[in-house]
């Protein structure tokens, strides 16, 4: 038993005419006395007695018109509730990070995106890179942000910034004073704070191993992700090898370029055909918050 044949069995037992009914359901007679057949087939009893001349409903079918009328008022009810509850779901925005520094890229464009849509759900998952993978192809996540070299194989990359590689301290720590540096300079400036990837992409740990040079032990300060890392350099303590991400930087620190590294290509990863217009508008949004890198001064 269907909608569509209780939905002929009213029509016919309203006009109690077959042709009559065909043309208000907008098909043959012959589709609706298929129907009919195959209701009663179901029932295993006639609903109407039908001649030539006249169409009339059986005793059994008057008490069906009051159940067939119940089902079909219930299906049309959860139609209209499935969809006022689709159109009133929140807008889900799932979007992974590695590190506090690229969380705090995001929250211009989602106030911008929490004006335009007062159904916006971000959903921000801050955890170890590889499990961020995972949640990119579960879907749990739509967006990930990541350098170019450490985008999942299987997704698409969209570029955001190029942004230099630099030697990061704190204002009042001796390299503070250059313009640029190279890491000849800093072989003899103290202590250095560095991580490892995944925390740090290959060519951000690269710079950093050439930047150690032949430092004792007590000189490098390993960290097991950039909160430390960057609490140490504001602490003075130490100074570090890092990309220059534009509304990421903490106060009172300096970015130091270090010409001789190429620098990095930073945007977000995402799986194809898994982008709705929520996330395109965010990608938008999110692009056009960041300063471009031709506009960014060393400070």
């Amino acid at each position: 038993m269907n909608t569509t044949q209780l939905e002929c069995f009213m029509t016919v037992a309203n006009f109690l005419n077959f042709s009559r009914a065909a043309e208000v359901l907008r098909i043959t007679q012959p589709a609706v006395s298929h129907q009919i057949n195959t209701l009663e087939d179901e029932l295993g009893v006639k609903l109407f007695h039908r001649n030539s001349k006249s169409v009339r409903l059986t005793r059994e079918g008057y008490l069906f018109v009051k159940y067939a009328d119940d089902i079909l008022d219930i299906a049309q009810s959860s139609k209209t509730r499935l969809k006022e509850s689709q159109q009133s779901q929140p807008m889900r925005l799932g979007v992974g990070c590695r590190n506090f520094m690229e969380l705090r890229m995001l929250h211009k464009a989602l106030a911008l995106l929490a004006v335009e849509e007062e159904k916006l759900l971000p959903v921000l998952r801050l955890i170890p890179f590889d499990s961020l993978e995972n949640l990119l192809e579960d879907g749990d996540i739509q967006l990930l942000l990541t350098y170019q070299e450490t985008a999942p194989k299987k997704a698409l990359y969209r570029e955001l910034l190029r942004r230099p590689v630099c030697c990061v301290c704190h204002e009042s720590h001796p390299l503070a004073g250059y313009q640029t540096l190279t890491t000849q300079q800093l072989h003899q400036a103290g202590r250095v704070a560095a991580c490892r990837p995944p925390i740090c992409p290959p060519s951000i740990f690269s710079a950093q191993h050439q930047a150690l040079g032949s430092r004792r032990h007590d000189q490098v300060l390993f960290c097991d992700n950039f909160e430390i890392l960057y609490t140490l350099i504001e602490s003075g303590i130490a100074f570090a090898v890092s990309a220059d991400l534009p509304q990421a930087r903490p106060p009172r620190l300096r970015y130091i370029p270090l010409p001789e590294f190429e620098p990095l290509s930073f945007g977000v990863a995402y799986l194809p055909k898994s982008l709705g217009p929520i996330h395109r508008r965010f990608l938008s949004l999110l692009e056009g918050s960041l300063l471009p890198p031709e506009h960014s001064e060393p400070v």
